[in-house]
């Protein structure tokens, strides 16, 4: 993809400006030769037209900057709307074709129930795929336009994370949860925020580290907050892009070689209801290998 047309006249108007600048420099110091070395006054307010031009050019110079930054960033952003796009057209397409397949089975075929359950169980598990980057795509409209109102309860860890780890355990038979929290442990937060939280993490996990590993669910009281942390066993993730995973549209790898489906909004939207609770999120590398996100939450 070139680059817009905006920032080719931003560097040819600045180049013009910069080089009038030093034409009318150079023109300025021919003629202070011609001043008689008596004439201290003149050679004091040329001195002036220097040093106010001089510090003109420099804010013009650090404008033209961070107009051009401003423009690549923009671009940058276009770029992920687009792909966002196309692959969002793509996600909501596979999960309905899928439906569409298992139902059409269901109704030519005469099978024994074992393969209707099997059936029946892969068709939910694409109808919650389908629900979740609707969730998701809903969720980040609600971010943007600030339409959050956090309603915050008095949640049991330990209750409200087994009904999660039970749900992909259904769908995803081999996969296996090593759940660390502390029986009573509580935390006042939004229990439909929190469930997006760990179900866009969970989400992550088995995308990347597949769903023949295991993920760890641990949770640490502190002095007045909880670390609840979501490790997985996947290839992790590189230093330079954990920077950017929680930025809208951000995907890891390269668009044209990614083998892994998604939108990109997940991770935006765990940073986004996390901040929303005076929390904070962030990546660390697993090891031997994989990744570990730690959610930081307060008590209250």
């Amino acid at each position: 993809m070139r680059k817009p047309r905006p920032t080719f006249w931003l560097y040819f108007l600045g180049a013009y400006v910069v080089l009038q600048f030093a034409w009318w420099g150079y023109h300025l110091i021919e003629l202070s030769a011609y001043i008689p070395q008596e004439d201290a006054q003149l050679a004091k307010r040329i001195g002036m037209v220097f040093g106010e031009g001089a510090v003109f050019l420099f804010i013009l110079i650090f404008g033209i900057f961070r107009i051009r930054k401003g423009i690549a960033k923009e671009f940058e952003l276009q770029k992920r709307q687009n792909n966002f796009l196309l692959t969002v057209t793509h996600e909501l397409k596979t999960p309905l074709a899928a439906l569409k397949l298992y139902l059409q089975t269901l109704q030519k075929h005469n099978l024994s129930q074992e393969k209707k359950d099997s059936i029946i169980d892969g068709a939910l598990s694409e109808n919650e795929r389908l629900v979740q980057l609707i969730e998701n795509i809903l969720n980040t409209s609600r971010a943007e336009n600030k339409a959050f109102e956090l309603n915050k309860e008095n949640i049991a860890l330990s209750t409200f994370c087994t009904p999660l780890t039970e749900r992909y355990q259904k769908r995803f038979k081999s996969l296996k949860f090593k759940i660390e929290i502390p029986e009573g442990l509580q935390l006042k937060a939004d229990p439909n925020m929190l469930e997006t939280i760990l179900v866009n993490l969970l989400e992550n996990a088995i995308k990347y580290g597949g769903d023949t590993q295991q993920i760890a669910i641990k949770a640490v009281p502190l002095d007045r907050f909880i670390t609840l942390t979501i490790s997985d066993e996947g290839p992790g993730i590189a230093a330079n892009e954990r920077t950017h995973i929680f930025e809208k549209f951000y995907r890891i790898g390269n668009e044209d070689t990614r083998k892994a489906s998604g939108s990109g909004l997940g991770l935006y939207l765990v940073a986004e209801l996390v901040h929303l609770h005076n929390g904070q999120v962030r990546c660390q590398e697993n090891h031997p290998k994989g990744c570990v996100f730690e959610v930081i939450l307060p008590y209250e």
